[in-house]
């Protein structure tokens, strides 16, 4: 057990179905309702929870996603006029919400009990175009991935059960030097930082899909584009 403890209240818990999302011909499941009374975390993701693109979306490395409401007022001050979306818990497809719980705040590969479930988080969010379209706003998604403000996934280690007012309690901490904040600052920003790059890599709790980027990162000192992945297709 860590000797920090953490633990934070579950404000919200969302799920949803896979629908078009306009103005596109794509599949989303990023509109995400509140549910009411206990839902059942299974090894991919909550019941009832669904995703339009399962190859990108999903599974048990994107099993569930997390994303502070903290960042929220943040978002309405950028943003003018601020979006109804940014009314309530959901704006960014997550499916559990919280305060006093950022990316500064979480480690790769921490441990969390979930309500009934344990849950580890595998990875930082890694924004796409779809939000571009949630939003209404072209710039939306490289705008997160610029801000830090991404959120992130987490893996089920054991099923239970999760329900709004539940807590989050951190029970173990692997990496202590790995908070997301620095994940991300290095994917995004230090882009091209060979020791931190080789030191992530080696890391047991580096997401296993991230290591081929800084594979090659490391390989041909160049970052990869990013164009496709925040700019999209209609």
């Amino acid at each position: 057990m860590t000797d920090t403890p953490i633990s934070v209240t579950i404000t919200a818990v969302l799920t949803g179905r896979a629908a078009p999302l306009a103005p596109t011909r794509h599949l989303s499941g990023i509109a995400k309702q509140m549910r009411d009374g206990a839902v059942a975390v299974t090894p991919t993701g909550l019941a009832g929870d669904e995703q339009g693109d399962p190859r990108h979306h999903g599974g048990p490395e994107k099993a569930i996603h997390h994303y502070p409401f903290d960042h929220y007022a943040a978002w309405a001050r950028d943003i003018d006029p601020p979006p109804a979306l940014l009314a309530q818990p959901g704006a960014f497809g997550e499916n559990v919400s919280t305060s006093s719980l950022t990316e500064r705040d979480v480690c790769l590969g921490d441990v969390f009990r979930l309500g009934s479930a344990l849950v580890q988080v595998s990875q930082g969010r890694q924004p796409c175009w779809k939000l571009n379209h949630r939003f209404g706003r072209a710039s939306m998604a490289r705008e997160v991935q610029s801000a830090g403000r991404t959120g992130w996934y987490y893996r089920v280690l054991e099923p239970g059960r999760v329900a709004s007012g539940d807590a989050l309690t951190l029970m173990e901490r692997p990496c202590a030097e790995w908070p997301l904040g620095r994940v991300l600052d290095l994917l995004y920003r230090d882009t091209l930082n060979r020791a931190a790059l080789q030191a992530l890599a080696m890391l047991p709790h580096c997401p296993p899909a991230w290591r081929p980027l800084i594979e090659r990162r490391l390989a041909t000192g160049h970052v990869e584009d990013w164009s496709k992945r925040l700019a999209g297709q209609a």
